[in-house]
Order: C-alpha cells, then structure tokens, then sequence
C-alpha cells in the first residue's frame, strides 16, 4: 500500500472552487497545491496553500494535452500525479483526453463518452426516465426548428424555463440580457429570447421546461464521490437558503445548511452506479410541492462552487481520492450518507454574515443558520486561517463586499420574477 503522503494533486482552474479543493488537500498534507489556468482570478491569488501557474491557452483543445504533458514532466519525481478539472471547460478538456493523459496522471473523471450524455440535457433526462429520476415536464427546442420558422410554441402554461442543453458551449455565448436560466414569461418573450440565442450561432437545442413553483428554499445540491469501480462512496447533501441573483451567475448558492435525506441518497445512488459514473459530481434539485417529489435539474460533473460545505461538515472529499487512487483501500470503507448528525452541522457562507441577514428569507430556516451562526458553527470557502496575509483578506473582503452592490442592482428583480412565476402556477 502506497503511503497516504505520496502523491501530487495537480488542479485545473482557480476560481473560488479550486481554492476549495486546495485547502482540502492543504487540510491533509500541509503543503501548498499547484494549480495550472489560463488566467489569475481573484479567489486564488496571493495564496500562500495554491501556487498558481498561468499557461494562456490551456482552455484550448490543441494546446490542453502537450500543455500538460510539460506538466506532468515537471512534477515526475513526486509520486502519482491526481488530476482535478474544476471547472466545466477542464473537466472536458480532461475527460475528453483521458487516454492520452492517463499516461501522465491519474485522471478521476468520467469517461467522454457519457460526460456527452450527461452533459446533453435530452440525454440526461433520458436517462432519468430509464432510472425512474424524477425531472421537470421537458419540451426539447431545436436549431432546426427555428432555422425553418415553425412556431415554437409551449406546451405548458407560463411561466416557463428555458435553457441551454450545451452548458459548455454557452460559456462563449453572449448577448444582452443573456442568463444561465431564463424565466419566460409569455409568447413574445419566448420568441425573443429563441431569436436572440441562435443569431449568435449557438448550435445546439435548447430546453423549454415546466416551472416548479417555489423560491430557493425549495432548491437542494447533492454532493457526491464515485471511486474506480462505479461504486458511490459519498453523499452530501445541501439546502441552499441564498443564491446569487445576477443574470451572468444566476443561482449559484450564496448560503447553505446541510441536510440528510436518505429516500433522495436512494434515488441517486442506482443512476450514478448503473451509468458506471467516476469521481466527483453535484446535483442541482429542486423540491415539486406540487406532487411532493424531488425533481432533477442538472449534473455537474466537477467540484462544486460551494462544494467546500462538505469539507466544512465534516467530509473532506479529497481523503476519498487518496484512499481510491493514492493508498487503494477505499472498498473497505461503506458509503458515506452525510450530514445525520445536525449536532456537526455548520452554515457555509459565500457572502457576509450582514448580507445573509439582509437577504435570506425569513424562515426556521433562516433561524437556524443564525443559531449555527451565534455558536460559531459557520465557515467560507475562501477565508482559510493558515493563508492569511493583509493583500489576500483586503482581497477576498472586497469580493465579498461586491456582492451588496450585486444584490442591490437585481435582487429584488429576481425576488419579484420568483414571486410571480409561482403565483402563476
């Protein structure tokens, strides 16, 4: 058996999820973590736990694998090389290439094959239905369809979510009034938005779904870790009580509780072990009061944003990959159903306390996280002790200061349009 120790992480990116990653395994071995990007961003600079190394086009199809191969050879004297793409572009970039740099590293990732799958919302909800997931009602928007100038119309009364099914390409997609969900509202909107997303040659369909009534209270992100062999080894589950309200990163959670459930743990578990699914993922689910059923949005097959609250609960996830790829004992340990203990519970936080208060609805919810909050029992992602130095907390202070200018240009526009989609259900 290999010693715990010995191995390299080697990161991809360096937004706020890879200085998660980064202080998990920080948290193991008390050494700093390289991480490769194309660019600096904010969350990980002037770290003292993430080296970051900037190689310009390494989020290119042609560069990626020579780009990495350099890597791989500098880092060759330090044991098993465990690759971890955090955001959507590497996680393709890697798992697309897994073969080729499976020579190099250990790649825990899904195979490309079915990454194309689950990344293709069609094909994911599909899925769903041949593993009895529950997801929303799902009307399917072609290029083809818009291209011949048949009447797209909806099937469900609005409001309605439209989407696109390819989230990786809809990264260089822009235009104004472009969001990551939208909320439409009428026929005209409809024809709007459609109009607006192909004349910026987007190529792929687009989702048009019914609109589960509800705020984000409604919401949950189920966390979870695949070893080798298919089998689900982790699952953690989180109840968003914020999320961020601007159109570019419109529900990413802001604010989360943990929470156990094992009925939805038995749902997942079969579809992520009969896919044959490998390493880490999150699920965005959101609650159907309607028929009292979970319903499936979408699958991340990378580190979450706020993937730091199970670290922050007590189930540091970089310890599975150690145990699957590093020192192979993994098998021996039972799957991990997470957070039955609310006596170890602690509220994560991507915002300030003052905000959260500010902001999240009034609720025992909201009770809660501030009875978690007067005992200390609260974390971040980005606010790491052992990283302190005044230009890192001036820093992320001033990330964090930026989101009161953000909720008040669009919260109350979010709040209002969330109110009014559910009246209208």
């Amino acid at each position: 058996m290999a010693s715990p120790n010995d191995y390299q992480p080697i990161l991809l990116g360096s937004d706020a999820t890879v200085y998660g990653m980064a202080r998990n395994f920080y948290s193991l071995t008390g050494k700093p973590v390289d991480t490769y990007a194309r660019r600096q961003l904010a969350p990980t600079q002037w770290s003292r736990i993430v080296n970051v190394h900037i190689i310009p086009e390494l989020d290119s199809d042609t560069a990626f694998v020579p780009a990495m191969v350099k890597v791989a050879a500098a880092h060759a004297q330090q044991g098993p090389l465990l690759l971890i793409a955090c955001t959507d572009t590497y996680a393709e970039l890697v798992a697309r290439h897994k073969e080729e740099l499976s020579a190099y590293f250990v790649c825990p990732s899904v195979d490309y094959s079915l990454m194309k799958q689950l990344n293709d919302k069609e094909q994911f909800y599909n899925l769903c239905a041949e593993y009895g997931l529950p997801y929303p009602d799902t009307k399917i928007i072609t290029r083809a369809m818009y291209d011949s100038g048949v009447s797209i119309t909806s099937p469900y009364s609005f409001p309605v979510m439209l989407k696109p099914t390819e989230s990786v390409e809809w990264l260089d997609i822009s235009f104004q009034g472009r969001k990551k969900v939208f909320t439409i509202h009428s026929q005209v909107e409809l024809n709007t938005i459609v109009a607006r997303i192909y004349e910026q040659d987007y190529r792929y369909d687009l989702v048009l779904q019914d609109f589960i009534p509800g705020d984000d209270s409604h919401m949950r992100v189920l966390n979870v870790y695949v070893d080798a062999q298919h089998h689900v080894k982790l699952m953690a589950l989180g109840h968003p009580l914020l999320v961020d309200p601007s159109p570019a990163a419109l529900g990413n959670v802001m604010a989360m509780l943990p929470e156990f459930d094992q009925q939805l743990y038995d749902l997942v578990q079969p579809f992520l072990e009969g896919v044959g699914y490998t390493g880490i993922a999150n699920f965005d689910i959101k609650f159907d009061y309607r028929d009292q059923t979970y319903k499936l949005l979408e699958i991340n097959m990378r580190p979450g944003r706020s993937g730091y609250f199970v670290t922050l609960n007590g189930y540091n996830v970089a310890e599975w990959l150690v145990r699957d790829y590093v020192t192979h004992d993994l098998d021996a340990l039972d799957t991990v159903y997470a957070n039955d203990d609310p006596r170890r519970a602690y509220l994560w936080l991507g915002v300030t306390r003052r905000l959260f208060k500010r902001y999240a609805p009034d609720g025992h919810l909201k009770e809660r996280a501030l009875r978690l909050m007067d005992e200390g029992r609260v974390g971040t992602t980005l606010f790491e002790p052992r990283d302190f130095s005044i230009r890192r907390w001036l820093l992320i202070h001033r990330l964090f200061f930026g989101y009161n200018t953000l909720y008040k240009r669009y919260f109350a526009e979010m709040k209002s349009n969330l109110e009014e989609a559910t009246n209208g259900n």
